[in-house]
């Protein structure tokens, strides 16, 4: 089996440089302009990079797109897309990365690393400066780097599938173990609820008043206790629910007139995870109607939800899979596939008909400040990415 060769130091060098950019979901230019940068300056032509127009479809707006390079073939064979996404959670914003032994890390306890996905993001790069500088033989390439991943894979949604060249073998960098090639993801419902109460003055007329933070204090504790919020299990259905977001309340001393809540729903199953989102909106119904002001009065709520995602499961008999796992054999490693409780840009891709199994390359405790980089790991998915990009 012939070993595949990486420049290390550069990659290493590279996402180092790659988590010290700031880049959070919506604000990503800086972390595309470096990009763009070290592509033009390894001789990619202007007219292989472009932007697509993903931050101005995407409901939370944007400071740029997907940032997509097509590379033409040097043999015949199916267009491959390599792609993974730019943005961090706010938690790394400010890091300042750090060697240590044989982990990168952050140097600020405060501050996350950012290896979720920045270290992506550099497996794809490296991939193409070690094809150009090397002049490796390679077919039909399409490099992705995507926006907005950290808030819904709004980035994927909204790619502009007709500027990929139609790739037939699909490949995304997000997670951690190399040897792990994950080949289906959960689905996403995302729900909001506004709750509306009645004012009053609170110590003069508390009973003139209807409080919005009761109302969604009963309706929340129905879903604790019947079982339909956290871990949910019911036969053989199974999912997830959380309320994440709570923002009501100006003052002590006046009844909580409204309060927003927001929460998501996910499971396998889309018919179950519309199950978990009746049983949201059921519970709020519940709560409103059994609690009134010494005139009758009621609140109200104002539920709505939105898939944001939906799940999917390759067969390991998919040409994408078959890929990963020789390419993940071929690096020395043992292939094993799994299914995620996630979201990956890779659920939007295949939604939009390009099957796509998704890789790791070393990201440990992603979205804390506990978060780190396994070197061998990352290097293991350069490599990995390399076999995948050049393979005949």
């Amino acid at each position: 089996m012939p070993q595949i060769f990486i420049d290390e130091k550069r990659a290493l060098r590279l996402v180092m440089e790659m988590m010290a950019i700031p880049g959070s979901s919506t604000e990503e230019s800086r972390v595309s302009r470096h990009l763009t940068d070290q592509l033009k300056n390894a001789a990619v032509p202007d007219s292989a990079i472009t932007t697509d127009k993903a931050a101005r479809r995407s409901s939370s707006g944007g400071s740029t797109g997907n940032l997509i390079v097509k590379l033409p073939g040097t043999f015949r064979g199916p267009r491959r897309l390599l792609m993974a996404h730019i943005d961090t959670v706010p938690l790394c914003v400010g890091c300042r990365p750090i060697r240590r032994g044989a982990f990168i890390e952050s140097r600020d306890p405060d501050t996350a690393l950012g290896g979720d996905n920045r270290a992506g993001a550099t497996v794809l790069l490296s991939a193409v400066l070690e094809i150009l500088d090397r002049k490796l033989p390679h077919p039909p390439l399409t490099f992705l780097w995507t926006v907005q991943e950290e808030i819904g894979l709004l980035g994927a949604r909204h790619v502009a599938i007709s500027r990929l060249g139609r790739p037939q073998l699909c490949f995304n960098w997000d997670g951690g173990d190399p040897s792990i090639a994950t080949i289906g993801a959960t689905g996403a419902c995302y729900i909001d609820i506004e709750v509306t109460g009645i004012a009053s003055h609170a110590g003069a007329h508390p009973e003139q008043g209807v409080s919005a933070a009761g109302i969604a204090a009963k309706a929340i504790s129905a879903l604790v206790d019947n079982g339909w919020h956290g871990a949910i299990r019911k036969g053989r259905k199974e999912g997830t629910s959380n309320i994440g977001v709570v923002n009501g309340g100006q003052a002590t001393n006046v009844v909580m007139e409204s309060l927003d809540l927001h929460a998501e729903a996910r499971s396998h199953q889309p018919a179950f995870r519309e199950r978990i989102v009746s049983e949201f909106r059921k519970a709020f119904d519940r709560a409103v109607n059994s609690i009134r002001n010494d005139t009758g009065e009621s609140g109200s709520i104002d539920f709505s939800s939105e898939t944001r995602y939906e799940a999917f499961c390759l067969s390991p008999s998919e040409p994408c899979v078959q890929h990963a796992m020789k390419a993940i054999h071929d690096a020395g490693l043992d292939p094993q596939t799994r299914i995620c409780n996630g979201g990956l840009d890779a659920n939007w891709l295949t939604a939009h008909g390009l099957p796509t199994v998704s890789l790791g390359c070393g990201q440990q405790g992603i979205h804390t400040v506990d978060e780190c980089l396994h070197v061998e790991s990352f290097l293991t998915g350069c490599r990995i990415a390399l076999k995948l990009a050049t393979d005949e």
